[in-house]
């Protein structure tokens, strides 16, 4: 056990955040930590990480252990420049090492500690760490872009390379090659790991343990992010059915209470304080939040035709940014653009819209386009105007598909009260932004819709909401994101910023380019740097590929009765996790017979494991 937090209550003036919470963080855990926005998944991370004192509760850590924390909000006293930022992480020996450069040579006090704390391993292990997440040393803070600001604030978090890791979305305004290095530096990191994410595809990767924040208690399990999410719908079926039987068995109880004369007379005291019993039971009950509803108008359909693009270019100072690229845009087609922040996926976005002329070329655009865009900087908000004043646009009614609603009603329909709906936007945290851009984008008919990076900030249940919108959407879409599971379910089509001006175009999302792409590609040959650079601490010349002679695979016999009998296979072994999960998913269960929980446990993992080896081997002898 590594850290350690005991019957924590916290209060901090709504509704309970910490309701005597119990948690345990031990050794080469990678911990999940999932809830809805609001929920104060943010509020416990401080509390782990010490910078929040519970109302009451212990929170222990172990002595010698050490931690490294990043957090969503910008901190206060960002050092000036990359090198500082990573630099003071080290603490002392990072302060001498600064200092060092104006010291003089005589100094021999200064020598000595810095001799003493071993500030040259520290000097190296800031130089490694910088150059793992490719940053320059120099640059100053300020002037770097929200991704790499990100970066840097990482790199300072890991630099230490602490015991445990506390980290409140990670992967927040950083592109694919970013997330996937980090994914693959977490995953082979020894050391806990406690992270707050709505990538799916990353807790998927990560998570050997998941625990939820849910009004207050904290549920775990210790299951992998698939095994959890059926788990949690299982105990959400068992909360709505036992809140149903409590609800029935209270009206009854009121019904016979509020009986004639003659039935008070012959009432049961016992049965009267057992109706206050329900009723104080009820007064504090907090029920589940209700989800947003998101409803979005296609409005009159555009042309068959969206957009012809023909050999555009366009350059920035110089550096192609788009070379010689053709394609054709019809309607209904849901096109994902991949790419490095910075490579032009926005510029590429406001060529195809017509908003930017391109240098040689051209795009000619359909008819009846009406278009709606998200952008990634949030920059539509008014902070000085109400939720209401930014939405709205001076009207009291909104019609959507043909239904009029009102401004305060529709904005409930996004978790949003009457008395937030009239307060400045200012005030709003991350995810109520991003709802509120979404309330103000679907306020609005549109055709063409146009999403940068919609994902930021929001929960994982309004990301599957808005995931199913975007299925049923028949009109045009235009997706960027570095969300690969999202990619991966809605896009028919990407288009892949390969560097150099190149667009490969692509059909399927993330995972059928990884399919697809070429074998020599900019983003993965970036990505495979950066994961061989943060092993051996320097960039690496590329091995020269051993070229082999091609092999004919051929399907035998004994393999294609072991390929039609896989599907059954599976089919059993899916069937054995059912009565696993059931028998899991009972909280009675952990109080009463812990021994067996770790059995069942031991059975879903033996189970899982088999399903895998099944999946993989039915995949080797499908490509045969």
């Amino acid at each position: 056990m590594l850290l350690n937090l005991r019957n924590a209550v916290l209060d901090l003036g709504g509704p309970t955040i910490l309701n005597h919470v119990d948690f345990q963080l031990n050794k080469n855990q990678r911990v999940a930590l999932l809830g809805r926005n609001g929920c104060g998944k943010s509020t416990l991370l401080k509390v782990l990480a010490g910078q929040i004192a519970p109302d009451s509760g212990v929170r222990k850590i172990n002595q010698g252990v050490t931690l490294g924390y990043l957090g969503q909000a910008m901190p206060d006293d960002i050092p000036k420049t990359v090198y500082e930022l990573v630099a003071l992480s080290f603490g002392e020996a990072g302060r001498l090492l600064l200092q060092s450069h104006n010291v003089a040579d005589d100094d021999h006090a200064h020598h000595a500690a810095m001799s003493e704390l071993d500030t040259w391993t520290v000097a190296a292990r800031i130089e490694k760490v910088i150059s793992q997440f490719q940053l320059d040393p120099e640059m100053e803070f300020a002037a770097l872009s929200g991704g790499r600001q990100r970066r840097a604030l990482l790199a300072s978090a890991i630099a230490t390379e602490p015991d445990i890791l506390l980290l409140d979305e990670p992967t927040n305004h950083l592109d694919l090659d970013s997330v996937l290095w980090l994914e693959n530096y977490l995953a082979a990191r020894k050391g806990a790991l406690l992270f707050v994410s709505h990538d799916r595809e990353f807790i998927s990767r990560l998570a050997n343990r998941v625990v939820e924040l849910d009004r207050g208690q904290l549920h775990q399990y210790d299951v992998t992010y698939k095994d959890y999410l059926a788990l949690r719908e299982r105990r959400d079926e068992e909360e709505l059915r036992h809140n149903a039987l409590f609800d029935k068995k209270l009206a009854q109880e009121e019904r016979w209470i509020r009986q004639g004369v003659q039935a008070r007379r012959t009432r049961n005291e016992g049965r009267v304080r057992a109706l206050k019993a329900l009723r104080e039971d009820r007064g504090a009950r907090r029920d589940k939040q209700v989800s947003a509803t998101l409803k979005l108008d296609a409005g009159e359909r555009s042309g068959r035709l969206v957009a012809e693009v023909e050999k555009i270019s366009f350059s920035y100072d110089g550096h192609p940014i788009i070379s010689d690229f053709s394609t054709t845009i019809l309607r209904g087609d849901k096109i994902g653009f991949i790419g490095p922040n910075g490579v032009g996926k926005t510029t590429l976005l406001r060529l195809l819209l017509g908003d930017l002329t391109p240098a040689s070329g051209q795009v000619r655009l359909g008819t009846k386009l009406e278009v709606a865009y998200l952008d990634q900087q949030r920059s539509e908000i008014d902070n000085d105007k109400s939720l209401v004043d930014n939405v709205s646009l001076g009207r009291e009614f909104i019609e959507v598909n043909g239904q009029s609603q009102h401004i305060i009603g529709y904005l409930q329909q996004f978790l949003f009260d009457p008395q937030q709906a009239r307060a400045r936007a200012g005030l709003l945290s991350g995810g109520e932004r991003a709802r509120l851009l979404l309330a103000r984008l679907f306020s609005q008919p549109a055709n063409v819709l146009v999403l940068d990076e919609p994902t930021n900030d929001l929960d994982i249940e309004t990301l599957e909401l808005l995931e199913e919108l975007l299925l049923r959407y028949e009109g045009t879409l235009f997706l960027v994101s570095h969300d690969r599971a999202l990619l991966n379910n809605v896009v028919t089509s990407s288009l892949v910023l390969e560097g150099g001006g190149q667009i490969g175009e692509y059909v399927g999302g993330y995972d059928d380019w990884l399919r697809q792409r070429p074998k020599k590609n900019v983003l993965q040959d970036s990505s495979r740097k950066i994961v061989n650079n943060s092993r051996l601490g320097k960039s690496a010349p590329a091995k020269p590929a051993t070229t082999k002679k091609a092999k004919t695979a051929k399907l035998s016999y004994k393999d294609q009765l072991e390929l039609d009998a896989l599907p059954a296979q599976i089919a059993s072994l899916e069937a054995e996790q059912e009565p696993l999960y059931t028998a899991l998913s009972s909280p009675d269960l952990y109080a009463a017979a812990p021994e067996k929980v770790r059995d069942l446990k031991k059975q879903l993992e033996d189970i899982e494991s088999k399903l895998n080896s099944a999946y993989k081997r039915w995949e080797q002898l499908e490509a045969l």
